[in-house]
């Protein structure tokens, strides 16, 4: 047998209700009255008002997953750290917030679950706490927005989604990645064709504005042309190196060729599909051992190709200019010459006068220049071809017996580590009867030029670099003329804010 307990109304000792009920509303308490659950006891029911329970006991210094309910003081005094949200669920609520002011010089990162979203931002999108004494309430409410940040009106995330560029990128081996040094910011790398694709733009045209380094493939370096072969032959110049860095831009150091001040050189992204041309390296030509000076004699080593991002075009680097000596044809062949480009090739080596001279670099004209000439072949018996130009210096002119270095590349760290890149090939050797001295390759990935003896073929520039290829270099005996080196493909780097 069950009891029953009918009331109205419980009153203290004083005559105020104490537990009401009124049109099946039950109220707990009167006015200044403090409800307490027993040590011990549980509620269920009652859901959660918005807010959630603080860990004080547990200051975070490190790398955590976050649980549903709690609050969070993280402290990156002693450097960045992530956060790492729950699986959400509906009404799920998590806060963080800065132990000590130190959000400004060490961000706090939030890493949704898997690939759920941040203000309705791009699937997986991390977000970023960078000022300082910041705290923010993350609550989730479905698959479209994820985690709604709901940390009050002035909170400078509410908004992540559309504050900063959005963007993917295709083609095979090109990347896109966080930078190591700043977890805002990304680097779209393409060492092939593809494209830039831009989902989403930021309202503040100043976040549009992008850093880039795009550099053209390298020329190749020259075979020997006419018997008997003793003369080097031109290094290839450097492909075409042009570079920005954007104000917004943090955490590295630009080239000396940094071209921001130029208005016309700064790129402001638009939504859509923005292709990507990376240029391929130059081929040498083929070289002949025939004793026939007209089958001997051949076509020029090619130029690279250009490298294109938006509206900049950065331009292919010269092939190096052919050895020739007094036994060739009269007139001399042009191919002796070294071709003009984004950094100019290095011209053949001869005996006469007339009929060869280096390629000029800067062509066709950029501000800040793209590229230098390449160097002189030398004008005497014993004869050493030029190096190609790169884009920090000259070629080097040869001298009797060696063919002499390329010019240097510059160095940039937008990638994250300083790569120097766009080196001019090296210049080959020609010395009658022994050996001669090859010009070594320009720092940033030109090839070494062709020694006399043994006579090996020039070396290729380096893959992703733009370096231009060796020169070749040839015994006075025709049939151990080799050929030139290929020149080394470009490369096109985009670096962003994306949050």
């Amino acid at each position: 047998m069950t009891s029953t307990i009918k009331v109205n109304n419980i009153q203290n000792q004083c005559g105020a209700n104490i537990i009401n009920e009124n049109s099946n509303t039950i109220t707990l308490g009167a006015s200044g009255d403090t409800i307490a659950l027993a040590s011990g006891a549980s509620q269920t029911g009652f859901g959660r008002t918005g807010t959630v329970d603080w860990q004080t006991g547990s200051i975070k210094t490190a790398t955590f997953t976050a649980a549903n309910g709690e609050g969070y003081f993280c402290n990156t005094a002693g450097g960045t750290f992530e956060v790492d949200l729950p699986a959400g669920s509906a009404g799920a609520i998590v806060s963080v917030q800065d132990y000590n002011n130190t959000f400004d010089s060490n961000a706090l990162t939030i890493d949704p679950n898997g690939s759920e979203k941040i203000n309705g931002g791009v699937a997986g999108g991390e977000l970023n706490l960078n000022t300082k004494g910041q705290g923010v309430t993350f609550v989730y409410i479905d698959a479209t927005v994820g985690w709604r940040t709901v940390a009050g009106s002035d909170d400078p995330f509410a908004d992540a989604a559309s504050n900063f560029l959005i963007a993917t990128v295709s083609g095979s081996g090109n990347t896109l990645a966080t930078a190591p040094c700043c977890a805002n910011t990304k680097i779209a790398t393409f060492t092939g064709p593809g494209s830039l694709v831009v989902s989403n733009l930021s309202p503040t045209p100043a976040n549009n504005e992008v850093s880039y380094m795009v550099v053209a493939g390298g020329g190749a370096g020259a075979s020997t042309s006419n018997r008997p072969g003793a003369y080097g032959s031109g290094g290839g110049g450097a492909g075409g190196y042009r570079e920005v860095k954007s104000p917004s831009a943090t955490g590295y150091t630009a080239s000396p060729l940094d071209g921001y001040s130029t208005p016309g050189n700064r790129v402001s992204l638009t939504l859509g599909s923005i292709p990507i041309t990376v240029g391929a390296g130059g081929t040498t030509q083929a070289y002949s051992n025939s004793s026939s000076v007209a089958a001997a004699t051949t076509g020029p080593a090619q130029a690279g190709s250009n490298s294109i991002f938006s509206s900049i075009t950065s331009a292919g680097g010269g092939g190096g200019g052919s050895g020739c000596n007094s036994h060739g044809p009269s007139p001399a062949p042009t191919n002796m010459s070294g071709r003009s480009g984004g950094s100019g090739g290095g011209s053949g080596a001869r005996t006469t006068p007339t009929g060869g001279g280096p390629g000029a670099g800067n062509t066709p004209p950029t501000t800040p220049s793209q590229g230098n000439n390449g160097g002189e072949g030398t004008c005497s018996a014993q004869t050493g071809a030029g190096g190609g130009g790169g884009a920090g210096a000259v070629g080097v002119s040869g001298t009797a017996g060696a063919g002499k270095p390329g010019g240097a590349g510059v160095a940039s760290s937008i990638s994250s580590a300083s790569v120097t890149r766009a080196g001019g090939g090296g210049g080959g050797a020609g010395y009658p009867g022994g050996a001669g001295t090859p010009g070594s390759g320009g720092a940033g990935g030109g090839g070494a030029g062709n020694a006399s003896s043994p006579s090996l073929g020039g070396v290729a520039g380096t893959a992703n670099t733009g370096g231009g290829g060796g020169g070749s270099g040839s015994q006075y005996d025709n049939a151990t003329a080799k050929s030139g080196g290929n020149g080394g493909s470009g490369i096109v780097i985009i670096r962003y804010k994306f949050q």
